[in-house]
């Protein structure tokens, strides 16, 4: 099987362009592992679309299918441009999230950034969550993917580790969720980190940097219609927040490299 291991912001997934395989959870967790796999965040399978010129799925690292990822729709843009897929720089692409646009930037020939239409997010009523003998507040937001926002003094201190998996499995989220611990810096800067819904720690979420922004919003915190920048791990996204809550995101794709694995 050939592949291609591409990143957003240091969050890495290998690229399969073809069908899904019926074995694709156990070969996800396989590939992933950062010892002995090619090591990622998870697989990206990009295949032909009925609906929009292309269809995405995303496998994470322990198996199981998430619907969407913000870096890693840029990261698929990429791929079919830079392969010769398409030479459309404004594409659909088919999630189980919806179709999402994107907006491809091309520099000497290749893409090195994309601009996504992440459609709206819905931001929610602030939770009161009970973790052992602590509680904290978190705001639900959906991107088409659930998150959970924790505003903080400083990120860097985060418990992301510790509390990221309690969030993740708690029980006002029975299916999941990814965990935003979100710092303000300014009234258009944030900082963030994340707990990935079935990755752990990674160096960005383009979601969760989306539900982040979408939140800081709502609370009156930063403008909307305005550009915001959000530092993440691996490097910084740009965010705007519409007022109807519509969101757009703009960030580079990098190819890592090519490779091939015996399955």
């Amino acid at each position: 099987m050939h592949f291609t291991k591409m990143h957003g912001l240091g969050n890495d997934y290998l690229y399969v362009y073809g069908e899904v395989p019926a074995n694709v959870a156990d070969l996800s967790i396989r590939l992933s592992d950062r010892h002995f796999g090619a090591g990622s965040d998870g697989m990206i399978y990009i295949s032909d679309s009925d609906v929009a010129d292309f269809k995405m799925r995303i496998f994470n690292a322990d198996g199981s299918e998430a619907k969407m990822c913000g870096n890693g729709i840029r990261c698929v843009g990429k791929y079919v441009y830079d392969k010769g897929l398409t030479r459309k720089t404004s594409l659909s692409i088919e999630t189980l999230s919806g179709i999402r646009q994107l907006e491809l930037h091309v520099q000497d020939g290749v893409v090195d950034a994309a601009t996504v239409d992440m459609g709206k997010a819905i931001v929610g009523e602030a939770l009161e969550l009970q973790v052992d003998d602590d509680t904290y507040m978190v705001t639900p937001v959906s991107v088409g993917n659930p998150h959970a926002v924790l505003l903080v003094r400083y990120a860097e201190a985060a418990p992301v580790a510790i509390l990221g998996p309690r969030l993740e499995h708690h029980d006002a989220f029975p299916g999941g969720v990814n965990v935003e611990f979100v710092e303000r810096i300014g009234e258009r800067e944030l900082r963030m980190r994340v707990w990935e819904r079935g990755s752990g720690i990674t160096m960005a979420c383009g979601t969760g940097a989306c539900a982040s922004a979408a939140a800081m919003v709502s609370k009156g915190l930063c403008p909307a219609e305005t550009p915001l920048t959000v530092h993440l791990d691996g490097g910084d996204l740009s965010i705007v927040v519409a007022k109807d809550g519509a969101v757009t995101m703009t960030g580079p794709a990098v190819t890592v490299y090519e490779g091939e694995v015996a399955l």
